[in-house]
């Protein structure tokens, strides 16, 4: 019996890293279509959790304009669509996000698993920990962003003044919180992948040390890059664990090299 080729088992040879250019292209095909069906799969329980999650996200807003009983918002906290496909599309829109989320240790591992060849039998062991830290501190980094969103939409909101009533779209709301997301998401690995370098030996937790000032500057442009509203809460939300992060993989690094 032929093995379905995008889920077959590896060879000894692909173990051991001895792969040609092609080999690993088409690795990386295999990689990439799981993590697809993974969360095509996974969509299905997104589409179960949208409206919870609409409602979630929708809470700040309703909170904001509650607090603010002078905006004359004619449409309450209620979002709006412009368009006849809006509503669909951002529904397919949210659906694959929670897929995604439903689903992603199983794409962490795909990830892993690609790098595997190109790694030692000592750091392949660190499989199950790579796939559950990271899964954690995503799941951190985007907690801590709707913690932050109320803060951030009291700014973004009301900087305009009295005059203007906010009347969000659900396209935009709503993508503006999955960017959101996924920026904290994304800056919240930045222990793993350092702690990553640091097991290949491309950087050393001294190294790591001797740039501190320069990681400062760095993480505070990274985070007035990466958060899609600017403003200064979600920055200083997202610099502040980001810089314990960067000294937590100093000290993990250390232990590691004893």
């Amino acid at each position: 019996m032929v093995a379905f080729p995008w889920f077959r088992r590896k060879t000894d040879d692909e173990r051991v890293g001895a792969m040609s250019v092609i080999e690993h292209l088409q690795e990386l095909r295999r990689r990439i279509v799981i993590a697809l069906v993974a969360i095509g799969v996974g969509s299905i329980v997104g589409w179960v959790l949208y409206q919870p999650f609409i409602d979630l996200v929708r809470e700040p807003f309703c909170n904001y304009l509650a607090a603010k009983p002078d905006v004359d918002a004619p449409f309450g906290c209620s979002l709006i669509y412009l368009g006849p496909t809006e509503a669909f599309l951002l529904k397919l829109k949210v659906v694959v996000f929670l897929g995604l989320l439903a689903v992603l240790p199983v794409v962490l591992y795909q990830v892993w698993a690609f790098i595997v060849p190109g790694l030692t039998s000592r750091e392949r062991k660190w499989a199950l920990p790579f796939i559950g830290a990271s899964t954690l501190l995503f799941f951190l980094g985007a907690l801590f962003s709707y913690l932050t969103l109320p803060k951030a939409l009291d700014f973004l909101l009301g900087f305009a003044g009295e005059a203007f009533a906010p009347q969000l779209t659900g396209d935009r709301y709503i993508g503006f919180v999955v960017l959101v997301t996924l920026a904290f998401g994304i800056a919240f690995l930045l222990p793993i992948f350092l702690i990553f370098l640091q097991l290949a030996h491309v950087l050393s937790s001294r190294r790591l040390a001797g740039w501190r000032r320069y990681a400062i500057l760095v993480i505070a442009i990274f985070a007035a890059v990466i958060t899609p509203s600017g403003d200064p809460y979600t920055m200083l939300a997202m610099m502040i664990p980001m810089y314990l992060f960067y000294e937590a993989s100093i000290i993990i690094g250390r232990s590691l090299k004893r």
